[in-house]
């Protein structure tokens, strides 16, 4: 059992998250910004949080103002979803 950096359930398996979708890795604003190591690197999610992630934040905002764990869950629609999908 593995366990999901975002609701931190156990979990049979995750699914690696890149912090900067790899969509924008060849967008000039995240190269000026951002290193290739920083634009690499991922969690590790549950299939529930990470389908969420996507579907609440749209793929440039997730790289621009959603690029912690931190701020992933202090999103708005994020944070009760979980706190939902923890008890569950």
């Amino acid at each position: 059992m593995v366990h999901c950096e975002l609701c931190e359930r156990k979990v049979a398996a995750t699914t690696a998250h890149h912090l900067i979708p790899r969509t924008l890795h060849s967008n000039k604003w995240f190269k000026k910004r951002y290193t290739r190591e920083q634009m690499s690197q991922t969690i590790d999610l549950c299939r529930d949080c990470h389908r969420q992630v996507h579907r609440f934040i749209p793929h440039k905002l997730l790289g621009r103002e959603f690029n912690e764990v931190a701020k992933i869950k202090a999103h708005p629609q994020m944070g009760p979803f979980i706190e939902w999908i923890k008890k569950r």
